[in-house]
């Protein structure tokens, strides 16, 4: 009996290990104002160029947190609030050394109404919307109604189609492309730091795709798919109301789920059936991404640098 409870401990502290640690040190990373954030294991650094057209770096470290943060599935929501963190921290301080002090910054109270009325307005596109046009066209569609497949079909069809138009919207604001271009630049950069090449800012323009499967564009559109499969599992009979609530408790258990889908695409890039399966999130990078200069890739690589460990550079 004691070995028996010795060797199943022995078993659970192995799948954590498994679990918890990463034999590839990933490093993720956000466009922002003239300049990229990365963020790497034990730290996160944001480069921005400044009207004085310097390179100026803000970097901290990182906190583990609670070893059960980092379990499939919670860590997904996890990663997504520390990134959303981040990037607002990064956000504003590229907009410090754009403007140069000649504006006043954003302060904390207008931050944080900024923040709650972004989410508000994201929660409002992206759940309440599909799920209002999917029960207004059960009146000319009376399948919408008895089938409740069909009914959270249609939710995600609506659902993917305003993500879509989001994004394209988005990149016909010519203020975006610049953000555009550094976001290219930041997929450049750690696509060359994953290969283990050269970082140098001409060899990265040249060799490597400004595509990259672990952008937050892919997560997206698989969070759109996922939350079809996820809301499926929501009473059809329920009211409208209940439905909406119940949308927004799965989101964590969606997003849990696309984040390990990600990962795991992402680890296995080479395998035809990954292809195929990142082949959507790639493309739809071609909308939020654009090629960047050498300049730019120059400031996605001090970002780069200064976030990771020495000696793995």
């Amino acid at each position: 009996m004691k070995r028996f409870f010795h060797l199943s401990t022995e078993l659970l502290f192995f799948v954590l290990r498994l679990f918890l640690t990463s034999k590839n040190r990933a490093v993720g990373g956000q466009a922002v104002i003239e300049g990229v954030m990365m963020r790497a294991p034990e730290r996160w650094a944001v480069a921005v160029r400044g009207t004085d057209r310097q390179i100026h770096v803000k970097k901290e470290p990182l906190k583990r947190g609670f070893w059960f943060l980092r379990l499939p599935l919670i860590r997904g929501t996890v990663t997504l609030i520390q990134s959303i963190v981040l990037g607002i921290k990064a956000i504003e301080f590229s907009a410090s050394c754009v403007l140069d002090n000649e504006e006043e910054g954003i302060s904390a109270l207008g931050m944080i109404l900024t923040i709650m009325l972004s989410f508000a307005i994201g929660i409002a596109a992206f759940v309440f919307l599909p799920l209002y046009l999917t029960k207004a066209l059960q009146g000319l569609l009376p399948i919408v109604k008895e089938s409740n497949l069909v009914f959270n079909l249609t939710d995600g069809v609506f659902r993917v189609i305003i993500f879509l138009l989001y994004i394209f919207g988005v990149g016909l604001w010519s203020e975006m492309k610049r953000v555009f271009q550094y976001h290219g630049a930041e997929h450049k950069v750690i696509h060359a730091y994953e290969k283990g090449d050269h970082l140098v800012p001409g060899e990265i323009l040249k060799k490597y795709s400004s595509a990259h499967p672990r952008c937050g564009t892919s997560f997206l559109l698989i969070v759109m798919i996922i939350s079809i499969v996820v809301f499926s599992f929501i009473p059809g009979k329920w009211p409208i109301l209940y439905k909406f609530l119940a949308r927004l408790a799965l989101i964590p258990l969606v997003a849990g789920i696309s984040y390990e889908l990600l990962k795991l695409s992402a680890r296995h890039r080479g395998a035809y059936l990954m292809k195929a399966f990142m082949w959507p999130g790639l493309a739809l990078q071609a909308l939020t991404t654009r090629e960047p200069t050498e300049d730019q890739v120059e400031v996605a690589l001090r970002a780069l640098k200064e976030a990771v460990t020495e000696g793995d550079v």
